[in-house]
């Protein structure tokens, strides 16, 4: 047990006993420099003789090397990548440049690492360890980080050390280390001394170490024996309040110059590879036993690699050099570093050395950017870019760079950074294309940043530059701003819109047959300026080209959410279904799991008109899985379609409030109308329809330029103002809606305006139309419609007294309600039936089995016949916790086999099922 940290020791052995049992769990070790970080780690090192233990460290010259930790973490466990799935195992492969191919997606990385633990671990518990993780490159730290907050059921346990919170590890448990208690602080002190120490020198060393270990280990260095003993001046003597690394700089200082040098070539390589340091030491012309000195000071050690007494001590040699010593280290390292075994390490090295500008460097840099961003090292190869720019001699040169490394950043996830090197190119010269290249940029930095109002009016000015100038970039990005633009909804100009649309429609036609992209930028401008109807023929081209088979999986994902809301917008229920669907399978296919929340949020939505609630909740399982996987955090308003026709108040107002507030500081006007829309159909579906009406009412404001989902919010309008005696309003708003539907033509559109004209009729013309609906819906897979146009019929039946004729709509409704679990309009179904003088037998009283959330979404796809590893790669766990999840289901359900699944798993399951 380490001297004063009985409750720290006590935290990572209970950390490491679950490991032992099966249950993994990561924790992070956090504290100031020098506090004791380094010690508790080794402490989890030791007391791990039975578990396999893997580690690695950050290194402060080499955060900008992509996957540079994560590289020695897994080294020794890559023996067993060829048992990972196939896109799983090539991801490895390329980040690590085993095997060649296209940079991954880093969150296919991340996952693929949380397979190979699993499997290492699946021989024997693992323990990871992961020291200075302050200092570890984006990419390493992503991955981590993924891979700590998704391990459950293996036998891992991982401990990572660092001194300020990171986002990468944020939500993760932590251990603050605090510094020691004087008592204890006094006695590693005294046991860290040989010969007297005076009782005032004590005190005073104490004091200035304020429990700080390595303070107290290193400050009584800065004192000869004398002083320690009590002698005259030794107050004086004791640096006050002087960091610790001020001891070691001064320990540097004493020694001589052969050695300090050497000394800084050890901190500037990364690796600790002694032999490249003896190596750069004869190019340097200084024998190796001139590190000797700085062996016998205690500020490293040589081995088989180089390895300082502490982090701090490689940190204060860096930075207390000169930068005429800097450059001679990164020379000679540069010069020893082997240009086809380690190429990028050498050019970092050239550009290091390099005090002006040289353009063959920067050239190399480029190069080197290049390799790192085939390997999926975006961060990286933003960093090469950015130093490539501060060496390049050629003004225009280094504007273009800075534009380059500009996007490099901003796909890296470094949106700051990248407003920065805007503001370099832009000082240019950069032609009329760079320029309009910047304004593009800029305005996707807006749009990611925040999301809101800002975004639309500047993508609009760079499509309009860009027109003269590139004019398929100009398409695409006038179809960019469209998009925002629906995005924000009425936090955007309505007349900014139109001009958007206006200028989109005169822009030059594409050079070549038009593609899918072109069809729909045509028909949104055209939707956005004629109205609905005339945009209806041209959106029907663009949906049906996005549903054929010769469209690239890059244009489909990139404009996905927005063919799929068009196919919605038109009412398309088979196009919708197949778009939502292909999305998302090119999604999971192609390892693009940055889009994935937003493809599985078009299918979410699509189960839901579909009446497949339990299927949507499952997706939602999924989704948040996603979000937290990618650390999005953006609101996501899929789940407002659920809980609105699920039709539980309380559940329901626990999610529309607080993401309507969301919305509404975002400045997302997509959110806010989503919100109204999902209370409109919540209070319809519980009865209260003057509630309905007002949140109905004011989704329906914003003008035109919201164009996708109006029809959704004018059919609760509609149903809101007949119920509240309000024919008028219903009828306006039928007008409007009609418009919509006649020109859509589909069967669904047509089902929909049977039944709400049915709701303003009387007699036989009311009968004829709610029987319309019902066999328009009837051929549609929107099976919530289908039930509510059964509903409405069977209350006018009863209205008229045909009690038989309405019961047998009445029962039709309440049977389809309630086995989608649709309550609150299954209830009204009931009442109805009450009213007819019908009661309702409830079933007889199954045993209900509890499921949580990921059981049942385990057991939902091992029904579908994936395996354990598929499932895993599908909710962000480990094959072995799918494993896990798996058993636990079929104790709950009493059943011994996956093909057992099907008879005691209904299709449409959901946390509870009846067996």
């Amino acid at each position: 047990m380490l001297r004063g940290r009985r409750c720290e020791c006590l935290v990572i052995d209970r950390l490491l006993a679950a490991a032992r049992i099966g249950r993994s769990g990561a924790l992070v070790v956090r504290g100031e420099a020098g506090i004791g970080k380094t010690a508790l780690l080794e402490y989890a090192i030791e007391s791990s003789s039975d578990l396999r233990v893997v580690r690695a460290s950050g290194m402060e010259s080499e955060t900008e090397l992509a996957f540079a930790v994560l590289h020695q973490l897994c080294a020794p466990l890559l023996d067993r990548r060829q048992r990972l799935p196939g896109p799983q195992r090539d991801a490895l492969g390329t980040v690590f440049g085993l095997n060649a191919g296209s940079a991954p997606d880093r969150l296919l990385v991340g996952l693929a690492v949380l397979s190979l633990v699993s499997e290492a671990a699946a021989e024997r518990p693992l323990l990871c360890v992961v020291d200075d993780a302050q200092w570890l490159d984006r990419e390493s730290g992503q991955a981590l980080g993924f891979v700590a907050r998704r391990l459950l059921e293996e036998s891992v346990a991982v401990v990572v050390a660092m001194r300020e919170p990171s986002d990468d590890f944020r939500g993760l448990p932590e251990l603050v280390v605090e510094g020691l208690q004087d008592a204890d602080a006094r006695e590693l002190l005294t046991s860290a001394v040989r010969g007297p120490l005076d009782e005032r020198v004590r005190e005073r060393i104490v004091a200035e170490a304020r429990g700080n270990p390595l303070a107290l280990l290193e400050l009584p260095r800065a004192l000869s024996p004398g002083e320690l003993a009590g002698s005259f001046g030794a107050l004086d003597a004791l640096p006050l309040s002087a960091p610790v690394t001020e001891t070691f700089v001064r320990r540097l200082a004493a020694l001589p110059e052969q050695t300090r040098l050497l000394v800084l070539v050890a901190a500037a390589e990364p690796a600790g590879d002694a032999a490249l340091l003896r190596r750069a030491a004869e190019r340097l012309g200084i024998p190796g036993e001139a590190l000797a000195p700085a062996q016998r000071a205690g500020l490293l050690e040589i081995g088989a690699r180089v390895r300082f007494r502490h982090p701090l001590v490689r940190s204060a040699v860096y930075r207390a050099a000169s930068s005429g010593d800097r450059i001679r280290a990164h020379w000679a390292l540069a010069e020893v570093t082997d240009p086809d075994v380690d190429p990028d390490h050498r050019v970092w090295h050239r550009a290091q050395a390099t005090p002006g500008r040289d353009d063959d460097v920067a050239a190399e840099l480029e190069r080197a950017a290049g390799r790192a961003q085939a390997r999926g090292g975006l961060a990286a190869a933003a960093v090469f870019l950015e130093r490539a720019v501060g060496l390049t001699l050629d003004p225009a040169g280094r504007a273009q760079r800075a534009l380059v490394a500009a996007q490099a950043k901003h796909v890296a996830g470094v949106p700051d950074a990248a407003v920065e090197l805007l503001a370099t190119a832009e000082v240019g010269p950069l032609d009329e294309l760079g320029c309009a290249r910047v304004d593009l940029l800029r305005a996707q930095l807006a749009f990611t940043r925040h999301r809101g109002r800002d975004a639309p009016p500047l993508l609009f000015r760079a499509a309009r530059r860009l027109e003269p100038l590139d004019a398929a970039l100009a398409r695409e990005t006038y179809l960019d701003a469209l998009s925002a633009a629906v995005y924000v909804g009425q936090g955007a100009s309505h007349a900014g819109l139109v001009d958007v649309a206006r200028a989109a429609l005169s822009a030059p036609p594409p050079s070549h047959p038009p593609a899918a992209s072109d069809l729909l930028l045509d028909g949104l401008a055209t939707r956005f300026t004629a109205g609905y109807a005339a945009a209806a023929p041209l959106l029907k081209r663009a949906v049906a080209a996005y549903t054929g088979q010769d469209i690239s999986s890059r244009e489909e994902l990139r404009w996905m959410w927005l063919s799929a809301h068009t196919a919605l917008d038109l009412m398309e229920d088979e196009a919708w279904q197949t778009l939502a669907t292909r999305c998302l399978q090119i999604a999971r296919d192609s390892g693009a799991l940055t889009v994935l929340p937003a493809t599985l949020g078009e299918r979410i939505y699509a189960h839901a008109f579909a009446g497949e609630l339990a299927e949507a909740e499952g997706l939602l399982e999924e989704q948040r899985a996603a979000r937290e996987a990618s650390g999005r955090c953006h609101p996501s308003y899929t789940v407002l379609a659920v809980v609105a026709w699920r039709g539980r108040e309380a559940d329901a107002s626990e999610v529309i409030e607080p993401l309507a507030g969301e919305a509404l500081a975002l400045g997302e006007g997509i959110g806010i109308i989503h919100a109204d829309w999902a209370r409109a159909v919540l209070y319809n579906g519980l009865g209260r329809h003057e509630e309905a009406l007002i949140a109905a009412e004011r989704a329906s404001e914003p003008p035109e330029s919201q164009a996708v989902f109006r029809w959704a919010v004018l059919v609760e309008l509609i149903v809101a103002a007949a119920r509240t005696g309000h024919a008028e309003r219903a009828a306006g708003a039928l007008q409007r809606l009609s418009t919509m539907t006649r020109a859509s033509g589909t069967e669904w559109a047509l089902g929909i305006e049977a039944g709400l004209r049915a709701l303003l009729s009387d007699g036989d013309a009311a009968e004829r139309l709610h029987r319309e609906a019902i066999d328009r819906l009837g051929r549609t897979r929107v099976r919530v419609e289908l039930a509510r146009a059964h509903l409405r019929y069977g209350e006018w039946l009863r209205r008229e007294r045909r009690r038989s004729d309405a019961r047998e709509q009445l029962r039709t409704a309440h049977t389809m309600f309630t086995a989608m679990g649709v309550e609150g309009y299954a209830q009204c179904a009931e009442r109805e039936l009450l009213a007819t003088g019908e009661h309702v037998r409830p079933l007889e009283a199954p045993t209900r089995v509890y499921l949580t959330a990921q059981e049942t979404q385990v057991a939902r796809l091992a029904r579908e016949g994936l395996s354990n590893p598929e499932i895993g790669a599908r909710l962000f766990i480990s094959a072995r916790t799918a494993e896990y999840h798996l058993h636990k289901v079929f104790a709950k359900l009493a059943i011994t086999s996956r093909t057992q699944l099907a008879r005691v798993l209904p299709r449409e399951t959901s946390a509870t099922v009846a067996v």
